[in-house]
């Protein structure tokens, strides 16, 4: 039998190589595991696929997805592949023009949405969407009264498909065997931090060559346990989550709900993990602030074995002998401190964890492994497919981002730019000719290179080193380049420090530093000092809370050179918002905009203002929502005790 092209030819061998009884996936339902075979899966996805084709899908055609991760996404996913129906996510928190420019660009023709807010969304701005024929839903719950033609249900749409399979029982199965490696499997919106999101087109083999790439580096096993977690509007999870199900058979463990995904992880405990790297900086910060509130032989317990973490390591991530008393220290520490905070993650099986995104501090990276936990960084986008490097085992530098994945090759062009080729580049983007030239770049033997658009360089073991985006570099007066979002990163280590965006620039003679402050932990931090407060806005501008956080700031000056150091900064009135353009879903900053924005705040740092005037949007309990006035201090880092605000 020939190799499967296909994500549904690989599903539909992997269902035939078992038998009745092995399990494909969970999903948790009002508190209890709920279980189902590869057997039932491939009845829901027969059914969905040729329902799809009753209601008149067509090969090649799009379909929109939007709603939590659940098993009905899971079938619809395959389902609409199988039927050689292309794939296009939508973020579940997306607004509904976002939702409406997405689903009308791609030119979608049906819309899979979970539940009544997904579905009233889409009623919002129906008329914008001309091409879509039906609405499928599958959680009904509110939707009872609602009598519009436009919207079926799942289980319509798969009774339709079993009156199909009763009058063609072979119709699946050569569905499936028409699809080709080459053809379109997913339309994988970017997130837009430049302007408007653009549609990368990505094959079957585009994805089937990725997840083989990184099942060489780490393999993967059908009695792994992989929790579905991050959107489908990402490629991330269709590389480590769908592609490596159908695959190599991975058990698929769906959450209950979002705000039950930590908990069900720990039930779960997966042998591999992706989180983006917001989450395993909130990780960092909750498992500090937990170790300052802990018994006090707990908090000496922990100050101790860290630093035999760190040293252990240390000597494992680079190949070198532990030594047997460094180890015998450390088993102690597993048994005390490492061990139980694993647990505590749901990380206590864990083989390899990833981080993907924005680039995670080298001191977050350096703590996991403390901890004991497999942490890789890995580097890519969704032009490559999901990843393009990946660190190895016994060869993690914390400042790379791995070296390049089996089969993918970088270079460094003239101007500092990463570029890949490979077969995991995209096809191009939807529709837009011009973009899809400027992303790529052709050799003298006619390979196709990704332009990625960010800097860095290779070292000489290698790895490969991330700056930051080629239009974000900082040139310094002194004529030194440096990276803010490194600076940000490393800054974000501080679990008092939720966000931050760092500024500079040829006109400017330092660097300053907008910055948001964790409110959760800040704020138990001010209960415990006796510091009261009433607002995210008030708690931010105490002059204990700027003393707090230049601690920090002053600590990262340490480790950078004179010119890069942050000179002066600004506790921001409010969080980042992707609901206002200051930062994209993945929450990667939109910089420009923020530029802009804030531009009085920027530029009365430079100007030398102990203080700035700044508009702050308020919500009211009663929904009421409006502007208030308020004074914001600006703090110069030799000086630990700001001015006091004025009112």
């Amino acid at each position: 039998m020939s190799k499967p092209q296909t994500l549904p030819q690989y599903f539909i061998e992997r269902t035939a190589s078992y038998g009745a009884g092995k399990i494909a996936l969970r999903q948790k339902e009002l508190g209890i595991w709920q279980e189902f075979t590869w057997q039932e899966s491939y009845a829901q996805v027969r059914d969905i696929a040729l329902g799809l084709i009753a209601l008149g899908l067509q090969r090649g055609a799009r379909v929109a997805t939007v709603g939590d991760n659940d098993r009905f996404y899971l079938w619809a996913y395959l389902g609409m592949l199988a039927a050689g129906g292309v794939q296009v996510g939508l973020y579940t928190d997306a607004g509904s023009e976002e939702m409406a420019y997405i689903v009308d660009h791609s030119d979608a023709v049906f819309v899979f949405a979970k539940d009544q807010e997904q579905c009233d969304k889409l009623l919002d701005v129906r008329e914008r969407l001309p091409k879509v024929k039906r609405v499928i839903y599958w959680d009904d719950r509110g939707l009872w009264n609602y009598d519009d033609p436009w919207l079926i249900s799942f289980e319509e749409v798969q009774a339709m498909g079993r009156t199909l399979h009763a009058e063609q029982p072979n119709r699946f199965e050569d569905e499936v065997a028409a699809g080709r490696g080459d053809d379109l499997a997913v339309l994988c919106y970017t997130s837009g931090t430049t302007g408007l999101p653009k549609g990368a087109m990505l094959t079957h083999t585009n994805m089937i060559f990725a997840t083989e790439a990184f099942s060489q580096v780490d393999r993967r096993f059908d009695t792994d346990n992989h929790v579905s977690l991050l959107p489908l509007g990402w490629i991330a999870e269709h590389v480590l989550g769908v592609a490596p199900h159908v695959m190599y058979g991975i058990i698929m463990n769906f959450p209950e709900a979002p705000e039950t995904v930590r908990a069900n992880v720990r039930e779960i405990a997966p042998e591999g993990i992706l989180y983006n790297s917001r989450l395993w900086d909130n990780l960092v910060g909750m498992v500090q602030v937990q170790m300052n509130e802990a018994s006090w032989i707990n908090r000496q317990l922990f100050r101790w074995f860290l630093p035999i973490g760190y040293q252990v390591a240390d000597r494992r991530i680079t190949n070198q002998p532990v030594g047997a008393g460094l180890n015998l220290l450390y088993r102690l520490g597993d048994l005390a401190v490492f061990a139980p905070l694993r647990d505590q993650l749901g990380l206590s099986r864990l083989r390899s964890a990833y981080t993907a995104g924005a680039a995670l501090s080298p001191d977050a990276m350096r703590f996991f492994h403390a901890l004991g936990i497999n942490l890789k960084q890995i580097y890519g986008s969704t032009e490559v497919s999901g990843g393009a490097t990946v660190h190895r085992d016994a060869d993690i530098k914390f400042a790379s981002v791995g070296k390049p994945a089996p089969g993918i090759e970088i270079r460094i062009a003239e101007d500092g730019e990463i570029q890949i080729t490979g077969p995991n580049v995209f096809q191009g983007y939807y529709k837009d000719a011009e973009a899809t030239a400027k992303a790529i770049a052709l050799d003298e033997d006619g390979r196709r290179w990704f332009r990625t658009g960010d800097a860095g360089y290779i070292d000489p073991d290698g790895h490969i080193i991330y700056l930051d985006r080629v239009k974000d570099m900082v040139t310094l007066a002194n004529g030194e380049r440096f990276s803010p979002q490194f600076i940000e990163g490393r800054l974000k280590f501080s679990p008092y420090i939720r966000d931050v965006m760092a500024v500079g620039g040829q006109d400017r003679e330092f660097v300053t530093a907008l910055i948001i402050i964790g409110f959760e932990n800040v704020g138990n931090w001010a209960e415990k000092q006796g510091i009261s407060y009433t607002t995210f806005l008030d708690l931010s501008q105490k002059p204990e809370v700027y003393a707090l956080i230049a601690r920090s700031v002053r600590e990262v000056n340490a480790s950078l050179p004179p010119a890069a150091r942050v000179r002066r900064f600004v506790l921001m009135h409010k969080e980042f918002d992707a609901d206002e353009a200051e930062m994209t879903r993945s929450r990667k900053l939109r910089r420009g905009f923020l530029a802009q924005r804030y531009a009085s705040i920027v530029e009365a740092m430079y100007q030398g203002a102990d203080h700035v005037r700044v508009q702050a949007p308020v919500r009211y309990q009663d929904g009421r929502e409006g502007f208030i006035e308020t004074e914001l201090t600006i703090m110069t880092v030799e000086d630990a005790t700001p001015s006091p605000v004025k009112r």
